[in-house]
């Protein structure tokens, strides 16, 4: 219980550093800085869904509660950006509907494959302790202002200036990485959805030539958001380039490729297919590395 207070609490610190350095001078609502404003609508949004999860032991909208968090954290940057007086610009905009069409996109997926599924594996035990079963919830919330920080920091400087290429770059690497998620989410659930290929795994499209095709391109639209940023950041604000850091530590060292590989291991660790899958695919960056 300790150490699930202590998590909840180093959480919520960590929230407040990245947000107060990443402060972006004239934009406030409500005279809190923007960046600060929305590291505490994504904790409160969390919480307030928290309570009946919590009191259900339901983690049925926990994904669906990152989507809304994201939404509104987008919606709070540029609220915040318009009621200071200012004018959004190109920019601003259109890297607040790239972070709406990834959160919309992936939360739909997310909230109908546990609709169908019934449960979350990765809470099976988490929901037997009630800290443990908030303090998940709370790391959802840094997870979701982290991954978000970047973005929200561009639409918060707001440039008026021409895109330019760092924009450019940032916008196709980002459209690469949304389709190489969203087309490998999409055949992952046609292969599965077939009968015939019940408990059996996937090594078609995508899937052939990285195990975790989804995870890489997720990692790549965040960094290209990143570039977007690059020319725009200053100061301590290059601190918010911790966005695209923490998803790759978070897909690849804790919840992402971790907890999916060993559940593959333990399923298929004995079938020679999946040892020769294994083997010949990289773990997630294709044509780069194995294993």
């Amino acid at each position: 219980m300790i150490k699930d207070l202590t998590t909840i609490v180093a959480c919520i610190l960590t929230a407040c550093f990245v947000a107060i350095s990443a402060s972006v001078e004239g934009v406030f609502l409500y005279g809190v800085p923007v960046i600060l404003l929305c590291a505490g609508v994504s904790f409160t949004v969390h919480w307030i869904i928290a309570v009946p999860s919590l009191v259900t032991s339901s983690e049925k909208y926990f994904d669906f509660t990152g989507m809304i968090a994201t939404l509104l954290v987008t919606s709070a940057a540029m609220f915040a950006l318009l009621s200071s007086g200012y004018q959004a610009s190109i920019r601003s905009t259109i890297v607040a509907i790239f972070v709406s069409i990834w959160t919309l996109r992936l939360g739909i997926f997310l909230y109908k494959r546990i609709v169908k599924s019934g449960e979350d594996k990765r809470f099976r035990e988490i929901k037997k302790s009630l800290p443990k079963f908030l303090m998940t919830w709370t790391l959802s919330a840094l997870w979701i202002f982290l991954t978000t920080v970047n973005a929200i920091t561009v639409i918060a400087l707001n440039p008026q200036e021409p895109l330019g290429v760092f924009f450019l770059l940032g916008a196709i690497i980002w459209a690469l990485g949304f389709a190489f998620e969203a087309v490998a989410d999409r055949q992952k659930k046609a292969f599965s959805e077939l009968p015939e290929n019940r408990d059996k795994f996937i090594t078609q499209g995508l899937w052939s030539i990285s195990r975790h095709p989804n995870y890489f391109g997720e990692i790549v639209l965040w960094t290209g958001i990143a570039i977007i940023s690059l020319p725009l950041l200053s100061g301590w604000q290059f601190v918010t380039l911790i966005s695209p850091v923490f998803v790759f530590l978070l897909l690849t060292k804790i919840s992402g490729l971790p907890f999916l590989e060993d559940k593959a291991e333990k399923k298929w660790g004995d079938d020679k297919d999946y040892i020769e899958y294994k083997n010949k695919t990289p773990a997630m960056v294709p044509f780069f590395g194995k294993k």
